[in-house]
């Protein structure tokens, strides 16, 4: 499959853009400054994981706006996505155990939610699918990668990435104060959103959905913003 792309600092070359950039990010009533993912397998609940794992929906962040990071540029949003050959990349940079084991995680075909992170309106833009299963993330052992990490080894990587491809643009725009707004209400009348990763473990950039979290926020394509 094609490369992604990714913008250095400091030149004009095209050629030499990859995706990059998949972070944890803060995600309270706006978000905060991103934080690197780092957690340790101690920090992974195997129980939870292990529930998780039945999921076959997903929300994964990236980020669309402009962010220089080790001199590149990370900004990858669902339009950059859409704009690869044939609106297919890899989702590398994950650096946090759990979020690499949902990746381990998910199968062919399986559906997830691109979500805007770390701009001025975070939130869901989007439908993309899984096209290629887990399988060793370039970017660990790229000394020039802002995803470099040093402790990997080739014989034994410890990070993942799968490729995604765009399906299409949500209908509207489903900004995170809404999903919020439905959270809250869904946690007194035991909604569908009641449990949301998003809200539950805000931190974690790939996410798994049940089915029906995933239908609920597809319904709201079809509502006026609350």
């Amino acid at each position: 499959m094609p490369r992604p792309r990714k913008r250095l600092a400091g030149t004009a070359d095209p050629d030499k853009k990859r995706l990059s950039g998949k972070r944890t990010k803060t995600e309270n009533s706006g978000e905060a400054s991103p934080q690197v993912e780092n957690s340790s397998p101690q920090n992974t609940s195997s129980s939870e994981i292990c529930v998780k794992n039945l999921s076959r929906y997903w929300l994964m962040k990236s980020e669309p706006e402009s962010r220089i990071e080790k001199g590149v540029d990370v900004k990858f949003g669902i339009e950059d996505l859409k704009a690869q050959p044939k609106h297919t990349t890899c989702w590398d940079g994950i650096r946090n155990y759990q979020a690499r084991n949902f990746l381990r995680a998910m199968k062919l075909e399986e559906e997830a939610f691109f979500y805007h992170s770390n701009c001025k309106e975070p939130g869901i833009a989007g439908l993309m699918k899984i096209v290629k299963e887990a399988y060793p993330d370039h970017t660990q052992f790229e000394k020039n990668s802002p995803h470099y990490d040093p402790s990997s080894k080739k014989e034994d990587p410890k990070w993942s990435m799968v490729d995604v491809q765009f399906v299409r643009m949500m209908k509207r725009f489903i900004p995170l104060a809404e999903l919020k707004t439905y959270h809250q209400a869904h946690k007194a009348t035991g909604g569908p959103l009641k449990n949301m990763t998003l809200f539950t473990r805000q931190r974690l950039s790939v996410q798994p959905l049940t089915k029906e979290e995933f239908d609920f926020i597809l319904s709201l394509e079809k509502k006026e913003p609350s």
